[in-house]
């Protein structure tokens, strides 16, 4: 396994390096900044993947705020998705408070659109979202981020929080797997 891990590694093409990532998070916490700064914050980090990008905001966010995390899974360290497989749930009360989910990739839509959902479903006053990435899927999508970092291109992409396998979210950068 490892083997074919450091291949794809080693092969992927760099799509952006960490500079352009910090620069794409500077400008969505500035927007989060200014939107949401007056509303009652729970950040809710859409596990494994938005760990890095909901912490790397989160230092950058400037008024008072609390977090939690939520699990929604359709991948389970494969590289396609199925049915949604609820992981882990909020042990804050939703419940009156604006929430903004913080995840690494709008994809297809369908994992953060159920989150959203689920979150109005225990009574949150709204729901936001905010991605690093929005992937060009050429077709339309459940869900809309209300912030996003950068667009990408439709390939499979591991760093900054997304995997391959279950490996590779600690790679410094955005990268495409050639071969997939």
């Amino acid at each position: 396994m490892l083997n074919e891990i450091r291949s794809i590694q080693d092969t992927a093409d760099e799509l952006y390096n960490v500079d352009q990532l910090e620069t794409a998070l500077n400008a969505m916490a500035s927007s989060i900044n200014t939107d949401l700064a007056d509303t009652n914050l729970l950040v809710l980090c859409v596990l494994n993947g938005g760990i890095i990008t909901a912490g790397k905001l989160l230092t950058r966010l400037t008024f008072p705020l609390t977090l939690d995390s939520i699990n929604a899974s359709r991948y389970q360290n494969k590289t396609s998705g199925g049915s949604i497989e609820w992981l882990l749930e909020p042990k804050t009360p939703l419940s009156g408070r604006t929430i903004l989910l913080i995840d690494d990739i709008l994809d297809e839509g369908i994992t953060l659109a159920a989150i959203k959902d689920y979150c109005i479903k225990k009574g949150a006053e709204s729901v936001y979202s905010a991605v690093l990435l929005d992937k060009s899927i050429g077709k339309a999508k459940p869900i809309t981020a209300d912030y996003v970092g950068l667009p990408v291109e439709n390939r499979y992409l591991f760093g900054y929080g997304l995997d391959y396998k279950g490996y590779l979210r600690n790679a410094p950068g955005i990268y495409a797997c050639k071969n997939l």
